[in-house]
């Protein structure tokens, strides 16, 4: 029996025992499924089906952008949970996390595993709730697959302190996304977060959040951007190979909701910075079960992002609109872009994002999103002289139980 094959029994099994064991009051089962289509001009990159073989020409595709299936298992001093993705590319481990709770103040708890990182607020916003298709490609930028493997501390007054509103997270990770981890070095993650409510029409929530990391540096050469020349100087030297490159964030976050009945709303907002070590050709996370073999480019970054999110009257219609950038290389713009080292990853990127959402109950949602995705241009990067055409229409319609 192949691998696929093998997986493919083991998730049945994992299904029927859930079905089976959610007629008990221990055990949940829960999940959602997301098949939707995308439409995108000639450069886009879409999250279902196969790349576009054809640049000259816009393209569609249709899939299962996710299949996410849940069994909880909660008792007294703790609970154990585990998610799996079953699309048409696979089936994959999404969440495995053991969490004892906290049985004095009841409002704290440890947790281990794979989790979302604490860090901000949309990398642990449920894909089944975000009003855009997809998180911030700064947030896929530095969190790729939004998991990672470790532990996690949440600390929080009991309810009758002054200060229940504050929480702090606090966590342990391989620094490797949720790939096996390949060194001895580990990561921290600090969440400082607020919620309250204020008066009966609005809620308020906002964090700061650090992450203090490195990545294997898998050569002897190390490239770091040098303000008076705006450029790349590589530093090799042998003591490189094996130390590790810098990996750090810095970010704020918050929102505000107001909780009228007829006419909901909010508004939510991220601004991170920072340096992150990536490739020639990626700033991406290192994110594979083996050590990294390439040079090490050392980038200051800065994106965020904004969402408005509208109810409209007391209709089951919502309206979107999404900003988000992300500048991988805040040390060079313009046509400085494509000189002394600097290629297409480090170009900034910004999107407007519009669309609507239809909600006619508890469990169906059908949306709509268009993204007007531009680039930085530059005179002296081949193929970002102008505005790439990379434009990305989502229609996806999602039940969830």
């Amino acid at each position: 029996m192949d691998i696929s094959n093998l997986r493919a029994v083991l998730t049945c099994c994992l299904l029927s025992a859930a079905c089976i064991l959610s007629a008990q009051d221990k055990v949940k089962f829960t999940g959602y499924l997301q098949p939707q289509f995308q439409y995108g001009e000639q450069y886009s990159t879409l999250k279902v089906g196969t790349e576009n073989h054809e640049k000259d020409k816009s393209f569609n595709r249709i899939g299962i952008r996710r299949g996410r299936f849940n069994l909880i298992y909660t008792e007294t001093y703790g609970s154990l949970a585990v998610q799996i993705d079953a699309t048409e590319r696979g089936v994959l481990l999404k969440n495995a996390i053991l969490t004892m709770k906290d049985i004095w103040w009841k409002t704290s708890y440890l947790s281990a595993g794979v989790f979302e990182p604490p860090f901000g607020k949309e990398v642990d916003y449920s894909s089944a709730k975000r009003e855009s298709p997809e998180s911030s490609l700064l947030f896929q930028t530095l969190f790729p697959e939004e998991r990672d493997l470790g532990a996690l501390i949440r600390l929080r007054p009991a309810e009758s302190s002054p200060l229940h509103f504050l929480f702090l997270d606090a966590a342990v990770v391989a620094g490797n996304g949720a790939k096996m981890e390949t060194d001895s070095r580990k990561d921290v993650i600090l969440h400082l977060y607020y919620s309250r409510q204020a008066g009966s029409l609005f809620l308020i929530e906002g964090g700061l959040s650090y992450y203090n990391g490195g990545v294997y540096q898998g050569t002897s050469k190390v490239f770091r951007m040098d303000k008076s020349t705006n450029g790349f100087v590589m530093d090799d030297a042998a003591v490189n190979l094996g130390r590790f490159a810098k990996r750090e964030y810095k970010g704020i976050d918050v929102q505000v909701y107001m909780l009228n009945d007829a006419w909901k709303r909010q508004i939510r907002a991220e601004l991170i910075a920072g340096t992150q070590p990536g490739s020639i050709g990626s700033s991406v996370s290192h994110n594979a079960s083996t050590l990294p073999t390439h040079d090490t480019y050392l980038r200051p970054f800065l994106g965020g992002y904004a969402i408005f999110v509208q109810r409209i009257a007391a209709t089951p219609f919502s309206a979107v609109a999404k900003y988000e950038w992300y500048d991988p290389n805040t040390a060079v713009a313009g046509d400085e872009l494509g000189l002394k080292g600097t290629t297409a990853t480090d170009v900034r990127r910004n999107t407007l994002g519009m669309g609507m959402l239809w909600e006619p109950g508890e469990h169906f949602r059908l949306q709509s999103y268009f993204e007007f995705n531009r680039n930085e241009q530059s005179a002296n990067l081949a193929g970002y002289e102008t505005d790439r055409k990379d434009n990305v229409l989502t229609v996806r319609l999602q039940y969830r139980f």
